[in-house]
């Protein structure tokens, strides 16, 4: 072969036709315009159908609600001589009311349940679904059910809370003042608890004592429902201005402090009961109106309806608990340092007493009745101290103790605002009587 043979020839021939590889390039670029054509037409074509499947509705099948259920609410009050029972029969067997009552007496006995309190019955759709009983103020009683199981719980009622600022003005007693002002007979109670360490409220109120609390109101369902804790307090009784703060002091029990941190708690409480007047004070020689003789009376007679609870005056032991023709119902508390307390002619006992028992200064031991000796219903109160009778009015007594030096400044903290409100409230009600006397003078000058 010539070396300078050429192996690769012109692609343009001498007479001028196009040669085989110039042929096949432009038949690829041809393809590759014909698949660039196609491809954008089934793309368009594919954009399309998805544009009109996006704009097409969704359809979704009806969803269909179920109504919600019906609830019904049965209130009631417990019927005098009813059961549990007889509360709950229609709606459960009678082996299911025995197994609730075996639960209950962990819980809260069904013995213990009282005529006058209320309950209600909660249902949907005519199917049972709770029973809730109140056993106080604060506390219910809640038995429920579900398809699978029978639930019972003890509950704390669940109130709104406002605290309110109240005042009084004493004209016949404390108890026609509180009723006067639109409060209920329950916060006079309260009040009396609480300085009846210091007033006997019917030997020692004057016309013109007064009264003012900072007291915690409860609503349920915008209702009132009667009070909660008093916060602090303040009494002048004969021009004596006497204050209380709410306060516990440690693991102390609650108990009320005046202005210095001392406790208004003393010894004894003044009287054993709320009472509307004395029939007999204590004397060494009275006229028996029975026995038609002269005979000492070493007691204070207190006149009350039948049936008003009777406190314990201190803290003690029941010495004494039963039935005599002279003294009726009665117990007799012995108390520290040589002290003891009788209580006489009571209509009946509070349950769980007996001999020995424990008792706590102000806890109830009974109520107010007319039995053996009695010309009718009063509760004859006496004291004793190392057998002695001593007169119940006159006693000198201890107060508890103080708050805590650990404590004192807490105190002081808490005691505070309160204090100051008390004072603010009182000054602002001193200011608007004597601002309003000297108005209704100028009034009646400018009639005349």
């Amino acid at each position: 072969m010539n070396l300078n043979q050429d192996l690769q020839p012109p692609r343009n021939s001498d007479n001028g036709e196009i040669s085989k590889p110039k042929l096949g390039k432009w038949l690829v670029l041809l393809g590759m315009v014909v698949a660039i054509g196609v491809g954008i037409l089934l793309l368009g074509g594919g954009a399309s159908s998805i544009l009109e499947a996006r704009e097409k509705p969704v359809v979704i099948a009806e969803l269909k609600m179920l109504p919600d259920p019906v609830c019904e609410e049965l209130k009631n009050v417990v019927p005098s001589g009813s059961s549990i029972t007889a509360l709950l029969n229609d709606h459960f067997t009678n082996q299911e009311i025995h197994n609730l009552n075996l639960r209950s007496k962990s819980i809260f006995p069904f013995t213990k349940i009282c005529a006058g309190h209320p309950y209600r019955i909660i249902s949907y759709d005519g199917e049972f679904n709770s029973f809730i009983y109140e056993i106080d103020a604060d506390e219910q009683l809640v038995i429920s059910r579900d398809v699978e199981q029978i639930y019972m719980e003890r509950q704390p009622i669940v109130y709104d809370v406002q605290a309110a600022t109240v005042q009084g003005t004493i004209t016949t007693s404390l108890f026609d003042a509180v009723n006067e002002i639109g409060e209920q007979p329950n916060l006079a109670y309260a009040l009396a608890d609480i300085f009846a360490w210091d007033v006997n409220f019917i030997l020692d109120i004057r016309k013109g004592d007064s009264f003012l609390a900072i007291v915690e109101k409860r609503f349920r369902e915008g209702q009132f429902a009667g009070y909660g804790k008093i916060l602090a307090a303040e009494f002048v009784n004969q021009k004596k201005v006497f204050k209380a703060i709410r306060f516990k002091d440690g693991d102390q029990v609650v108990s009320f402090y005046n202005e210095k941190g001392e406790n208004v708690r003393k010894a004894f409480l003044k009287a054993p009961l709320a009472f509307k007047r004395i029939s007999s004070g204590f004397t060494m020689n009275r006229f028996h109106p029975i026995l038609k003789s002269w005979k000492a009376h070493p007691a204070i007679d207190y006149v009350a309806p039948v049936g008003t609870p009777i406190k314990t005056v201190g803290d003690g032991r029941i010495y004494r608990i039963g039935f005599t023709k002279g003294n009726g119902n009665f117990i007799e508390v012995r108390h520290s340092n040589g002290y003891a307390s009788l209580y006489l002619h009571m209509k009946g006992f509070a349950r769980g007493l007996k001999k020995g028992s424990r008792v706590n200064q102000g806890q109830v031991i009974g109520y107010l009745g007319g039995t053996g000796m009695a010309t009718g219903p009063h509760l004859c109160f006496r004291m004793r101290l190392n057998g002695a009778p001593v007169n119940p009015t006159k006693l000198k007594i201890p107060a508890a103790k103080s708050v805590s030096k650990e404590h004192l400044t807490e105190y002081q903290r808490i005691a505070a605002p309160f204090l100051a409100k008390l004072e603010e409230t009182r000054s602002n009600t001193k200011i608007a009587k004597l601002t309003v006397p000297e108005a209704s003078v100028v009034s009646k000058g400018l009639n005349r």
